[in-house]
């Protein structure tokens, strides 16, 4: 059982060492911009060591490229990919928020409000209620954007810079947040 141990954390670490090497090809492919040669290596990646956070990384790096580069349906592939695949939730997570921003460009709100759904890392759970309500506002269905994100303001701390977004979001929709309408009120 010890040799059987051994060798299994060996393998481990070799695969994450061919993972981190073939990482750093597709980082310098990014950092490039060369979508294409980032693609390529990504499916390679992908392919071998689609268990590690390597290829989940690769896939959020590459999806990035992509869509900067105008390729909206490969960025969505990459991104369903490892919102399916990777091995950690809060990588799931950011890439189901992202899924969800293409998705909300698009106008397929369903889909977006699906990937937002499946979101169940609570550390994320206040941008997916923000997202949220940016779906619902785009849908004119503006009551209920109120509520996401009036849940999205409860459940950022008070220090989150993105929390004055989301200020500015309830305001715009004519509902002052708690805080904000207190302090208003104190004045």
């Amino acid at each position: 059982a010890y040799g059987a141990w051994n060798g299994w954390q060996w393998y481990q670490r070799d695969q994450g060492q061919k993972a981190a090497a073939m990482f750093d090809e597709l980082d310098r492919a990014v950092s490039t911009g060369d979508a294409e040669r980032a693609a390529r290596v990504f499916g390679d990646l992908r392919s071998r060591y689609a268990g590690t956070a390597w290829a989940a990384q690769g896939g959020l790096a590459t999806a990035k490229l992509q869509f900067e580069k105008g390729q909206a349906d490969s960025a969505r592939t990459s991104l369903a990919w490892v919102a399916e695949q990777a091995g950690q939730d809060e990588l799931r997570a950011i890439a189901r928020l992202r899924l969800s921003a293409l998705d909300l460009e698009a106008k397929k709100y369903a889909e977006a409000l699906a990937h937002l759904d499946a979101i169940k890392v609570e550390a994320f759970q206040a941008l997916a209620a923000d997202r949220r309500g940016d779906v619902l506002a785009a849908q004119g269905k503006l009551p209920e954007a109120k509520a996401a994100y009036q849940s999205a303001y409860a459940a950022m701390g008070d220090k989150a810079d993105f929390r004055r977004i989301v200020e500015a979001k309830l305001t715009a929709l004519g509902a002052a947040p708690p805080a904000a309408a207190a302090s208003e009120a104190a004045k």
